[in-house]
């Protein structure tokens, strides 16, 4: 795949983010990025592995002492959604990943979008 075309998949995926209702960020292999997914938070970060990228959330109730955490190997293309549920008829809080490219992006919640 051409560096153009590698450019306007990653530019489709940031748009589809921005317009629903999250907003989309790369972040950089072993750079933490906090997770806020309403009652739990916490930290995800990555390593460039031969088969993918190493995704490791840790997460916890706010509060808690005893983290949860999840860990997954993205290749090329994949993606993975955490997700808090709400009370009936609210949104959940999500939070995905997304290979793509030579990069990784975060989709969180826009400011305000959980609450609608």
């Amino acid at each position: 795949m051409t560096k153009r075309i590698a450019c306007l998949v990653a530019c489709a995926i940031a748009l589809t983010f921005v317009a629903g209702d999250c907003q989309a960020d790369s972040i950089k292999p072993v750079e933490g990025r906090s997770i806020d997914l309403g009652s739990f938070a916490g930290v995800a970060y990555y390593t460039v592995k031969p088969d993918g990228y190493l995704l490791v959330v840790t997460l916890a109730p706010r509060g808690a002492e005893t983290p949860v955490r999840f860990v997954v190997t993205l290749a090329p293309g994949q993606s993975v959604t955490l997700s808090t549920p709400r009370k009936l008829d609210e949104p959940a809080i999500e939070v995905s990943f997304q290979h793509q490219g030579e990069e990784l992006f975060v989709g969180v919640p826009r400011m305000g979008a959980a609450a609608d």
